[in-house]
């Protein structure tokens, strides 16, 4: 497993991945890097994650093309599947993706399955909020999450306070 780190507009991710794809990509606090070692030859996954999340941050890339490797169980993998369904853009809820799943009762199951997402933005988690419009958590924090949305968001406003 091979290590990289990107800084992007709202914070340090750290990805790790190897031939099989991208196993994650986190959100790490600075003084978490000083002195890690980073990765000196990448695999092609590695390489083609940094390039397509800098043209994401850009604005240039609304969807990803990459080799996907997260481990997790069954159920997991079902609900990150099913979180790559939601389009940039827009947002679903838990109650909405525990319905998709087949089973309106899984919805605890399906938000703790949201929650250990490895592979922040790739795997859009952020992209599910809760039933009444609620931004609800986000491992990398709600500010982070709030700012996804808004950078996702077509309707381009400022801060008004």
């Amino acid at each position: 497993m091979k290590t990289a780190y990107l800084n992007s507009p709202i914070g340090w991710m750290e990805l790790k991945g190897d031939a099989s794809g991208l196993a994650s990509a986190t959100f790490v606090e600075d003084e978490s890097i000083s002195g890690t070692a980073i990765s000196e030859t990448l695999p092609d996954s590695l390489q083609k994650t940094i390039k397509q999340l800098t043209e994401y941050f850009e604005g240039s890339r609304q969807n990803f093309d990459l080799p996907l490797n997260p481990k997790g169980t069954d159920f997991q993998q079902k609900v990150w599947s099913q979180l790559q369904k939601i389009p940039f853009s827009k947002t679903t809820s838990y109650q909405k993706m525990a319905n998709a799943l087949g089973d309106p009762k899984v919805i605890r199951a399906a938000a703790s399955a949201n929650g250990k997402n490895p592979i922040s933005i790739v795997i859009p988690c952020h992209r599910v909020i809760g039933s009444d419009g609620s931004l609800t958590g986000y491992a990398g924090g709600l500010h982070r999450k709030k700012w996804l949305l808004q950078h996702e968001s077509p309707v381009k406003q400022g801060e008004l306070f």
